[in-house]
């Protein structure tokens, strides 16, 4: 019987694929108990509630999390311990049916103190509720800055003390911030609850001071006990620094679903959504269509049409730039402005040969004018990256790959309409700009597990800077053998490619996570309705030329 080559490619890339977020899940449920289970059982022993449970109980019953960042410092600060999720647990719940950003301080972590990635992960929270005139609820359990690191986490723009300028920021701007006092808060930390809108603390585990019992004695001589100096009581009853003295996690959780309740709402952007329907073609497909070899060309169409409402689109300028698709469809109702990079090599008008996913002139001509449109109809766009570049060489340097890059890369800057990117394979280079990577600002960024982001691919960058080191050695007069050129590519190609999987990428927060590519339309559609809460600007695209 012969062999159906198509069907077993299909089968292999479904394998790969399930393969892959089985991976996630694994990854994700050990990352989920924070510091492990003894460290939780001596949060129970106190009477507190972890992290995760806190955000659990405060959501409405059966309603979506997303996560932001749940991969933060993955890999990173092994040397003291790790730090899982940043030591911060952080995303956009539901809490009397009305979207918030929750940030909730993992006490299971080093005791919920901060390292350099949990104030990028505190200030990337912040971002998303300022951008989305979301209002943001701070669970705090910390014991401050994570000293042998301090360096990096103080004195910085991006650093700790931003937090504080974004209090006062979000204030001025009207959206609500409430804190929950719910276990240590000292010195500098001190001042995040505090100058959110309300504030509220759980008599016996809650604290706030600036300076704690240790520091004051050994700064003035005084000698006092923690309740005494910042507990409950002291702050609800004496300073009137808190609102809100509650007996225990739960009541103080239920107390800010009440106060959430109360809350007025934001004037709304106007997206266009209908009733939403599922795709006509099944989702499931995703995993055989898409290649688990990264260098095998697919139809991004087939991807397209499994994401959207009723698998129907309206292609923008169908026989032209076909390296890049641009389309407008529906995403759990809500209408949208698709960019895709095009995995198929195509002919273009000319009659030449294009490679898929690189971004020709023309292909950037089209997205450049696609983008604006949609400014124009006030349509969030959604980016589908698998790039690995412009076309570079003489035919295109000579047709002005540069300027039509930039006509593009323009574009997507000054784009007021909601952006989200969805990195589903490469991410390279000037690609991942011009399809808006996390330095065009993405209102959120989430990539599959099968995504790579970097300058270019492991192999280029190893034959790159193999040529590189070679020439080096000849300059000093050493000649590498043939032997020792491969280990030299094999120990530089093993070094990059460990830097371009998507989980170094969420590591450092360049995505907002990982997801499996079913939670796509999901992650798309709270997306869309956490930026309907805040108006868009008046598109100006600065200079672009025609």
């Amino acid at each position: 019987m012969a062999i159906d080559k198509a069907e077993l490619e299909k089968n292999i890339n479904e394998d790969a694929m399930k393969l892959s977020v089985s991976k996630l899940h694994r990854t994700l449920e050990k990352i989920h108990l924070g510091g492990g289970k003894k460290k939780i059982e001596k949060l129970h022993s106190k009477g507190k509630m972890t992290a995760r449970e806190r955000i659990r109980y405060l959501i409405d019953d059966g309603s979506k999390f997303l996560e932001v960042g749940s991969l933060a410092g993955y890999g990173m600060y092994e040397e003291y311990g790790g730090c899982p999720s940043g030591g911060v647990v952080a995303g956009i719940g539901y809490v009397r049916g009305r979207q918030c950003m929750i940030v909730a301080n993992d006490a299971t972590v080093k005791a919920g103190a901060w390292f350099p990635i949990t104030g990028k992960k505190n200030l990337r929270a912040q971002e998303i509720s300022m951008e989305n005139n979301l209002p943001i609820i701070y669970l705090v359990d910390s014991a401050g800055v994570f000293l042998p690191m301090q360096d990096e986490i103080f004195p910085d723009k991006e650093h700790f003390g931003r937090i504080f300028r974004n209090n006062a920021i979000m204030s001025s701007r009207g959206i609500p911030q409430i804190a929950a006092i719910m276990g240590s808060c000292v010195a500098g930390g001190a001042y995040l609850p505090i100058m959110s809108d309300e504030a509220l603390i759980v008599d016996g585990t809650g604290s706030i001071f600036l300076a704690g019992p240790y520091l004051v004695r050994a700064a003035i001589g005084e000698k006092v006990d923690k309740e005494t100096l910042g507990g409950a009581a002291t702050q609800s009853e004496i300073s009137g620094v808190t609102d809100y003295k509650m007996p225990d996690d739960p009541t103080c959780l239920d107390t800010i679903k009440d106060l959430v309740d109360k809350m007025g709402t934001f004037e709304n952007a106007g997206f266009s959504r209908e009733t939403p329907q599922p795709p006509k073609l099944d989702p499931d497909d995703i995993y055989r269509l898409f290649p688990e070899d990264r260098t095998k060309p697919y139809d991004t169409m087939d991807i397209i049409k499994r994401l959207v409402d009723d698998s129907k689109v309206t292609e923008y300028k169908k026989g032209y730039g076909k390296t890049i698709i641009c389309c407008y469809a529906r995403i759990d109702g809500w209408a949208v402005g698709i960019v895709a990079n095009h995995r198929q090599v195509v002919k273009s008008a000319k009659g030449e040969m294009q490679f898929g996913g690189v971004i020709y002139s023309d292909s950037a001509d089209k997205a450049a004018r696609f983008i604006m449109n949609c400014n124009q109809k006030k349509i969030p766009l959604v980016f589908l990256h698998d790039v690995t570049g412009f076309m570079v060489g003489t035919r295109s340097e000579h047709g002005g790959i540069i300027k039509d890059g930039a006509k593009m890369v323009n574009a997507v800057s000054n784009s007021t309409v909601p952006k989200f990117s969805i990195v589903m394979g490469n991410s390279y280079g000037a690609g991942n700009y011009a399809m808006c990577g996390k330095a065009y600002d993405p209102r959120l960024i989430y990539a599959w597990p099968t995504a790579k982001l970097a300058v270019m691919g492991g192999a280029q960058a190893a034959k790159v800077l193999l040529q590189i080191q070679t020439s080096s050695l000849k300059a000093k007069g050493q000649e590498p053998t043939e032997e020792e050129t491969k280990e030299l590519y094999n120990k530089i190609k093993g070094r990059y490619d460990e830097q371009t999987t998507p989980y170094y990428a969420a590591a450092r927060l360049w995505t907002d996570g990982i997801i499996d590519p079913l939670e796509t339309r999901q992650v798309i559609s709270m997306g869309i309705e956490a930026a309907n809460n805040a108006p868009v600007a008046k598109f100006n695209p600065g200079v672009i030329q025609t």
